[in-house]
């Protein structure tokens, strides 16, 4: 298995991983009920919240998405 098919599977499955978390933060965060501590930084900003896992699925899955169109593209050169 390749660098490519390896790295893209990873990514797979940590924005899997990543998008569950903030399905489950968001409705807990809609029944009231906060994991992490809502400890404001300056701003008054929560340093962890749903969101933060969101990005980061959308992240995870656009590296998932590049590495595979990398694989493809070295497929059909040779």
């Amino acid at each position: 298995m390749n660098l490519e098919k390896r790295l893209s599977m990873a990514a797979y499955w940590i924005g899997i991983v990543s998008t569950v978390l903030a399905l489950i933060l968001r409705g807990l965060a809609v029944l009231g009920v906060f994991i992490f501590p809502s400890v404001p930084l300056a701003g008054g900003k929560i340093p962890v919240s749903y969101h933060t896992f969101l990005e980061g699925a959308v992240l995870f899955f656009t590296m998932a998405i590049a590495s595979t169109v990398i694989a493809w593209a070295k497929a059909q050169k040779a």
